[in-house]
């Protein structure tokens, strides 16, 4: 009962808002102006007569002429005041009888009034299924047609939202295996790749954004992931000066110029690190070297490091770059030998022993 209730106050308020315009006077049609006009023209002619500028000859034609007119026009207004009043009797006749039937007619045609309600949970249950069945439903579909490049693309960023990161990887590949690979594509597959590695930049993650910048030298989130890398492996003057570029060519309303911002200000506030990686020199000479001597010289770099931490084994942050290079390089016996030197280095400092943990478990090195 109370639904009906409801029903007919929303059609008085609907009937209500159709008849209300209709009851305000209308506006003077241009007929109603020309009846106006032609009756100043009259005062105007027994104004000229009593001053004497027109005879009485002339000013009885120009009356006649004008009342003529003034008749024609008043006529004119008649019928349209008939035919407007006959327009408003029809639209409230339309108002009142056809749209509460029209809304009846299409409400029990198209509702369920005999239906009972429900919990809030069961109707969403019904009509709006959990994003879990949505992905699993995909994922039926996918088993089914393993090379549907459009499906992996869909459900990827959901594995990201729920945290699935691993599916998220393996659906951004697939994705870029049938669809084509992309600069979006590779970068998404790349950030997939660091939050598999809690935030580390692992050296598969950094190819990915290396394939990205290959396609599209702009791509910010690939520039972004790059600048974090070197940051990590204790690069961060090159860190700086890639971050720093992308907020030079940033346009106004970029959403991602404020967080590399941030990240800016703290690798520009980090203190120099005591182990420091290779300076803006050797980066710009590695980049003129080919691949062999550029591996050749980083190498040499590692090795450096590595020499420096024998003697100086309390250095915890020049431990992670050393374990990081060498993952980078894939060289994963020498980074788990690092590794277990660091553990031996550090002793029993808990907070130094969980940074090494937690970076010997992002890169994947146990098990």
């Amino acid at each position: 009962m109370t639904l009906w209730f409801v029903l007919a106050v929303m059609t008085a308020v609907a009937v209500f808002a159709v008849l209300w315009p209709l009851s305000r006077p209308s506006a003077a049609t241009s007929t109603s102006n020309d009846v106006l006009v032609y009756r100043d023209q009259l005062e105007e002619i027994a104004r000229d007569r009593a001053a004497g500028r027109i005879g009485e000859v002339e000013a009885e034609a120009a009356r006649v002429e004008v009342s003529r007119r003034l008749l024609a026009a008043a006529d004119r207004t008649d019928d349209q005041m008939v035919s407007s009043v006959w327009r408003r009797r029809m639209a409230a006749i339309a108002a009142l009888i056809l749209l509460p039937i029209g809304s009846a007619v299409i409400y029990l045609g198209l509702g369920s009034p005999l239906l009972p309600g429900q919990p809030l949970a069961l109707r969403d249950a019904q009509g709006n299924p959990p994003v879990d069945r949505l992905v699993a439903q995909i994922e039926a579909h996918l088993e089914s047609n393993p090379k549907d490049g459009r499906g992996w693309e869909v459900v990827a960023p959901v594995y990201m939202q729920l945290g699935r990161f691993d599916d998220a990887a393996k659906a951004w590949r697939n994705a870029a295996a049938y669809n084509g690979s992309t600069a979006q594509r590779e970068a998404n597959l790349g950030e997939a790749l660091v939050a598999v590695a809690n935030g580390v930049v692992t050296a598969e993650a950094k190819q990915a954004f290396d394939r990205a910048l290959a396609l599209d030298a702009t791509d910010p989130k690939a520039r972004y992931f790059l600048g974090l890398a070197a940051e990590q492996d204790g690069r961060h003057a090159e860190a700086a000066a890639i971050w720093r570029a992308m907020l030079a060519s940033a346009p106004n309303d970029a959403p991602w110029a404020e967080f590399v911002r941030s990240a800016l200000a703290h690798v520009e506030a980090a203190p120099p690190a005591s182990s420091p990686g290779p300076s803006a020199d050797d980066v710009a000479a590695a980049s003129e070297l080919n691949p062999g001597q550029r591996q050749e010289m980083i190498a040499g770099m590692v090795d450096r490091l590595a020499t420096r931490l024998k003697s100086d084994g309390s250095d915890i942050d020049g431990w992670l770059r050393l374990v990081r290079a060498y993952s980078v390089l894939g060289e994963r016996d020498k980074a788990l030998a690092a590794a277990a030197d660091a553990r031996r280095s550090i002793g029993n400092d808990p907070a130094k022993l969980r940074q090494l943990d937690d970076l010997v478990k992002g890169l994947g090195l146990q098990g």
